[in-house]
C-alpha cells in the first residue's frame, strides 16, 4: 500500500522591483516589504515556499541614491536577468520640467524584452511614465496619479489615461497593470498576491499590514482645478469671477451678462476652453467648497448645501455623490481630521 502522492510545490514567482534615480523610496521599500511579508510573517502553509522572490534591480549593482537622496541597494543588474514573472516600476518623482524621455534606454529595452518573454509589467503611481516609454501601453488603458494626469497625457497622447481609477489591468494576457495615486500601490500588491497566491493570502496580508483596498476609487481624493491655460482671455476673466461668486443664485447668467459675448457664443467658448459647460463648472466649484467645509467644520450638511448655493439639500446630496463617489456624510467620515489629531485648547 502506497502513501499519498507528494504535493507539487510551485517555485516562487520572480519579481523585479526596478530602482532608478527618480524612484520614491517609500513606494519601493513598501512594495518590497509587503510582497516579502507573505513569507516573513508566516502566512504560507507549512512546507510551502514563499510565493514571490523579490529582487531590487537596476542598471548597476550597488548603492543608488533615490529621488529623496536616501540610498537603496540594487541587488541585481537588469542585463543579467533573462526572464522575470513580474516587473514593478515604483513611483517616480517628476521635476518641474516633467518626465524627460530617453534618460533610461537600457531599462526601456530591458522592459520590452521582459514583456516579450512573458513578464507582467506593473507600475505604481507615476512609475507608468517609464513603462509607457516602451510603447507597450499605446492604445491600452492605464492610470496614473491624478496630479500627473495632464503631464502624462501630454507626454503619451496614445495612452488612454484614467486617473480616477485605482487599478487598471490591460493587455491580452492582462499583463499591463497600473495603479493610481500614491498609496494605491497597496491595491496593486494585494491584487498581485491574490492573483499569484490566493485571495485568502491577500486578505491576511491586508489584515496584518492594516492595508485597505480603495474600493470607492480615487474620485473622492481629486481636487477640481479648472483648466486655465487655454488662452481665451474672455473666458479666463469669467472663470476668475466665478471662483469668488459661485454660490450666487444664478452664477451662469451673471457671467454671461458681465461678458461681451452673446449667450450662445459664451457657452460654446467656455466649453471649448475649459472642457465643461458653465453650469457644470460652477457645480464643480460648489462641490469643492462643500468638501472643504465637510473636512474642516461640524456644520450640518443642510447648511453647507445652502452656503455653497443650493437651497434643495436633497439635490445637493445627489450631486455631491455623483461628483465625488461618496455621500456627504461618508465623505466627512473619510476625510475629516480625527478627534485624536485635533489640537486641544
Amino acid at each position: 500500500m502506497t502513501g499519498p502522492a507528494p504535493r507539487l510545490v510551485a517555485s516562487p514567482h520572480h519579481v523585479s522591483l526596478v530602482a532608478l534615480p527618480d524612484a520614491v523610496i517609500s513606494t519601493l521599500a513598501g512594495i518590497f516589504d509587503v510582497m516579502n511579508g507573505v513569507a516573513l510573517l508566516g502566512i504560507t502553509r507549512p512546507g510551502d515556499p514563499a510565493p514571490f522572490q523579490v529582487e531590487i534591480v537596476g542598471e548597476a549593482v550597488g548603492p543608488l541614491g533615490l529621488a529623496s537622496g536616501v540610498p537603496i541597494n540594487v541587488q541585481r543588474a537588469v542585463d543579467t536577468i533573462e526572464t522575470s514573472d513580474i516587473v514593478i516600476v515604483p513611483s517616480v518623482l517628476l521635476g518641474p520640467q516633467g518626465w524627460e524621455m530617453g534618460r533610461y534606454p537600457a531599462l526601456v529595452d530591458w522592459l520590452r524584452r521582459m514583456h516579450a518573454r512573458g513578464a507582467v509589467l506593473c507600475s505604481a503611481c507615476s512609475g507608468v511614465f517609464l513603462l509607457a516609454e516602451t510603447g507597450l501601453f499605446d492604445g491600452k488603458d492605464a492610470t496614473v496619479h491624478f496630479g500627473f494626469a495632464r503631464a502624462f497625457a501630454a507626454t503619451y497622447p496614445a495612452v488612454p489615461i484614467h486617473p480616477e481609477r485605482v487599478l487598471v489591468i490591460a493587455g491580452r494576457r492582462e499583463e499591463l497593470v497600473s495603479s493610481g495615486a500614491s498609496m494605491s500601490w497597496h491595491d496593486l500588491v494585494l491584487y498581485l498576491i491574490a492573483r499569484y497566491a490566493d485571495a485568502t493570502t491577500a486578505q491576511e496580508v491586508a489584515r496584518l499590514f492594516a492595508l485597505q483596498w480603495h474600493q470607492d476609487g480615487l474620485t473622492p481624493y481629486i481636487v477640481f482645478e479648472g483648466k486655465a491655460d487655454h488662452g481665451d482671455g474672455e473666458i479666463q476673466a469669467a472663470q476668475q469671477w466665478l471662483s469668488d461668486h459661485f454660490s450666487l443664485a444664478h452664477p451662469v447668467e451673471e457671467m454671461i451678462k458681465r461678458s461681451r459675448l452673446a449667450e450662445r457664443t459664451f457657452k460654446r467658448r467656455f466649453a471649448v476652453a475649459t472642457g465643461l459647460t458653465p453650469i457644470a463648472y460652477a457645480q464643480r466649484l460648489r462641490i469643492e467648497e462643500a468638501k472643504r467645509r465637510l473636512e474642516r467644520t461640524d456644520v450640518s450638511i443642510e447648511e453647507i448645501s445652502w452656503r455653497v448655493g443650493y437651497e434643495d439639500a436633497a439635490f445637493f446630496r445627489r450631486l455631491f455623490k455623483r461628483t465625488t463617489g461618496l455621500a456627504p456624510g461618508a465623505y466627512r467620515r473619510r476625510f475629516r481630521l480625527p478627534d485624536f489629531a485635533r489640537p486641544s485648547h
